[in-house]
């Protein structure tokens, strides 16, 4: 199994705050509309298949769906998908949740997504490439995959790790293993060995002072990348 017993134990663990958005999960509420805005601008979700890989509580994925997207949310935390569940009861939206493997779904399910997302996960597994050669198996040709995660440079290190966790306490200390993030270039390499097209790169990032979050240009910690799957 592509998972870290003791990261899919530190998101049990907080799991039932999944929804609050002055919990562990702020950053994931306030970045989820900016998420959400770039993916609908790059392929408009209304009408499209999609898989959320990594889906914890289900905030990406309850809003694609309220933007007209058929939606599956995959995870292998059982309390996140269970309070995921739980929170369609508040929300009305019609979502299926499964607790499978990218990998175990790639052979299930092989081409039958428009859209694929694999968000803020990668740097938490021990093998990303086995996520991304699922994510390509997974999409359909010519569909859409989108990832999120973070950059491996001392800067990253500093804002990611020194900074949020121990300086802003904006995340529990130990949420990030400086070793597991991913340099662009080592996530595009991923990508085109599994048959996937890198269409489009663009950095998020973080005013401690406005405490807002923005896209932008600037790749250098967190970044989201699009790609396509060979047609």
């Amino acid at each position: 199994m592509n998972a870290d017993p003791s990261e899919l134990q530190k998101f049990a663990d907080m799991a039932h705050r999944w929804w609050d958005p002055e919990s562990e999960f702020r950053p994931l509420h306030e970045i989820n509309p900016l998420r959400l805005d770039w993916i609908d601008s790059l392929c408009p979700l209304n009408g499209q298949t999609v898989l959320d890989i990594g889906c914890g509580g289900g905030l990406l994925s309850e809003g694609m769906a309220e933007r007209g997207a058929r939606v599956t949310g995959i995870d292998l935390g059982e309390k996140a998908l269970g309070v995921a569940r739980l929170h369609l009861h508040e929300s009305g939206l019609d979502i299926d949740y499964r607790l499978v493997s990218a990998e175990a779904l790639a052979q299930e399910q092989p081409g039958q997504f428009d859209v694929v997302t694999c968000l803020e996960m990668l740097e938490h597994v021990p093998d990303p490439a086995s996520i991304i050669r699922a994510c390509a198996t997974l999409v359909k040709p010519g569909g859409h995959v989108f990832f999120s995660t973070i950059n491996r440079n001392p800067k990253a290190y500093l804002l990611s790790v020194i900074g949020a966790e121990y300086l802003l306490r904006m995340l529990p200390k130990g949420t990030h293993d400086y070793a597991k993030f991913i340099k662009p270039s080592e996530l595009a390499r991923h990508c085109r060995s599994s048959g996937l097209d890198i269409a489009h790169l663009t950095g998020l990032t973080y005013n401690p002072l406005t405490q807002v979050y923005s896209l932008c240009q600037d790749t250098d910690v967190n970044y989201l990348m699009h790609a396509r799957r060979h047609v």
